[in-house]
This record gives C-alpha cells, sequence and structure tokens, in this order.
C-alpha cells in the first residue's frame, strides 16, 4: 500500500459529494410564488430566516446550480426566466387545469421541454394545419422540438403543469417573469 494524499482514486481535494436527494424529511423549498428558502441544517423542523432566501429570477450568465425540480414544482407563474447566457435559456412554466402554451413555431431556436408534474397532450408539426405529432405527456416526460416545428402543450389534467424549458438559443428577454398567460400574451 501506498500513500495517496487525494483520496482514492485520485480524488481532487476541492470537490465534495453531496447528496442529491433529500433524506431528511420535508422538501428544502417553500412554496411562495417567486421565493425559494432553503434549509440551511438538517433538521426538518428547521425554518431558517434571514438571508437564506433564493429568490426565482434570472442569474444568467453567471455559473449557477439550482435544483430544477424542487424549483420548476415551487414555481407559480406562467413563465419565470431563471438563466440566460449568449447560447442557451432556461425559463420555469406552470399551465393551470385546461391551460395551453398556445400554438408556436421559433423559427431559429431549438426547444427542450421537460415535465416534472401534471399531465398534458403536446403536438407538433411543420404546418399549423396539420399537427400530426400528438403525444401524451406526464411526469418526467422530455419533448424535443426542433426549430421551425409548430407545436402547443396543452394541460390536461387537474393540478398545475409544471415544467422547464430550454431554449437554444435564449427565445425571451433577460429576466423575463410573465406571471400568467396574460402577461406572456401582451408582452409579445
Amino acid at each position: 500500500m501506498y500513500y495517496n494524499p487525494y483520496g482514492y482514486p485520485n480524488q481532487n481535494p476541492y470537490y465534495v459529494t453531496v447528496p442529491m436527494y433529500n433524506y431528511y424529511g420535508k422538501s428544502n423549498y417553500r412554496s411562495n410564488p417567486n421565493e425559494m428558502i432553503h434549509r440551511t441544517q438538517f433538521d426538518p423542523h428547521h425554518t431558517p430566516i434571514g438571508n437564506n432566501r433564493m429568490v426565482l429570477r434570472d442569474y444568467g450568465p453567471n455559473p449557477f446550480v439550482i435544483n430544477i425540480n424542487e424549483a420548476t414544482k415551487q414555481n407559480n407563474t406562467y413563465r419565470t426566466a431563471i438563466w440566460t447566457g449568449d447560447n442557451l435559456q432556461v425559463t420555469l412554466m406552470s399551465l393551470n387545469p385546461g391551460e395551453d402554451i398556445g400554438l408556436e413555431m421559433h423559427p431559429d431556436v431549438d426547444q427542450f421541454l421537460r415535465i416534472e408534474q401534471g399531465q398534458g397532450i403536446t403536438q407538433m408539426g411543420r404546418n399549423k394545419d396539420n399537427l400530426n405529432f400528438i403525444r401524451n405527456v406526464q411526469d418526467d416526460s422530455a419533448i424535443m422540438i426542433p426549430a421551425g416545428t409548430w407545436h402547443n402543450l396543452t394541460n390536461i389534467g387537474n393540478i398545475p403543469l409544471k415544467l422547464y424549458s430550454i431554449y437554444a438559443p435564449p427565445n425571451h428577454p433577460f429576466g423575463t417573469i410573465h406571471p400568467t398567460k396574460a402577461n406572456a400574451m401582451a408582452a409579445e
């Protein structure tokens, strides 16, 4: 045997293993509309106060890490951009029961959608009058939308449909927050 100062095998001393799941009880977040509160201790009954709050806003183009699943589920706005860079944008969305994104097409933007909660139906096609690609989607579904494809996503469940969207390149201005679909339509 020999002494390895960086651990086995060749671990970098500046990186640590962080648990990916919360094994300590309640979620690390509260359900304020645009604000998440992070726990500072492993006590499930500890409610942090002070500056332990993370507001859901656009943190781009700075380096940024977030639990995207929890942030998506806690988002209560129609659309909130949480990171906008030069080549990529991440937004959180929440669709009420019966609500849809609205038929749209981005000529130069590829889009990725990930459903975190709820169920819906997605429709896509090369022509807005012929949406011949139709799929049911639910928790953990991923939807890839190529540039130039007409598409829509409708919440067909009884609870809000929570999802995040990745646009490449960005599709909305830095800092976009649309509390409702009506706000989003008015902004466009």
